[in-house]
């Protein structure tokens, strides 16, 4: 295993993905990652994670996306597994109104536990099912701005979305790496400049205490 050569060649981003029973989460991670969808609706039991590596912009990324379980008795197991997360993914079937309303639930913790730590993709999935939408799309897209997400709608069964959803939240969280790595050079910065102050007073005290002693 060579944890230490990963560990500078690929930038590592943990990923989660929240939202009600039902609603695809296991299957736009599995069309994401091995590019199958299973007609077959198989709930998620508490938790499970897939990696995906990109290569974006020449920049190695390593991506493990948790897809977690939707059912309400697992809810309460939810910070276990966004406490550390980059970003997330909070899902809703466009045909269910209850589950977006659930979404606004999820906003409202993430923003709470973490603030703006983490990168926020709303989705509204199942678009093969328009006929049957009982969400508006203009509404979500507004909802999703006002609380600093990106908006997506997605069909995992016809693979439209999927994509451009994961890439998009990919690109938000190199440049949540990169603005934070920066601060903490820039702060390095000032710090090593603060104590190199403070040496060279230091200095010119002992020196005029060298003067005051030589004069008397």
């Amino acid at each position: 295993m060579n944890n230490s050569t990963n560990s500078v060649s690929y930038l590592n981003f943990k990923v989660v993905l929240l939202g009600e029973g039902c609603v695809g989460k296991t299957s736009l991670v599995l069309r994401y990652v091995e590019d199958k969808f299973n007609n077959n609706h198989i709930s998620t039991i508490q938790a499970s994670f897939l990696n995906k590596k990109l290569n974006i912009d020449g920049k190695r990324v390593n991506l493990a996306i948790w897809d977690t379980a939707g059912q309400e008795k697992f809810h309460a197991l939810g910070p276990i597994y966004y406490r550390s997360s980059n970003g997330a993914v909070l899902v809703y079937d466009i045909t269910d109104e209850d589950s977006f309303q659930k979404v606004k639930c999820w906003v409202k913790e993430l923003r709470k536990m973490l603030g703006t730590d983490i990168c926020l993709i709303i989705v509204g999935n199942k678009t093969d099912l328009e006929k049957d939408r009982h969400v508006n799309f203009e509404e979500a897209k507004t909802y999703a701005a006002n609380v600093g997400a990106e908006y997506f709608e997605t069909s995992a069964k016809l693979n439209q979305g999927v994509e451009d959803m994961f890439f998009t939240l990919t690109e938000k969280m190199m440049e949540a790496h990169q603005q934070k790595m920066s601060k903490t050079t820039s702060l390095n910065r000032q710090n090593s400049q603060r104590n190199n102050i403070l040496v060279v007073e230091d200095d010119q005290v002992e020196q005029t205490q060298k003067n005051c002693c030589g004069s008397s």
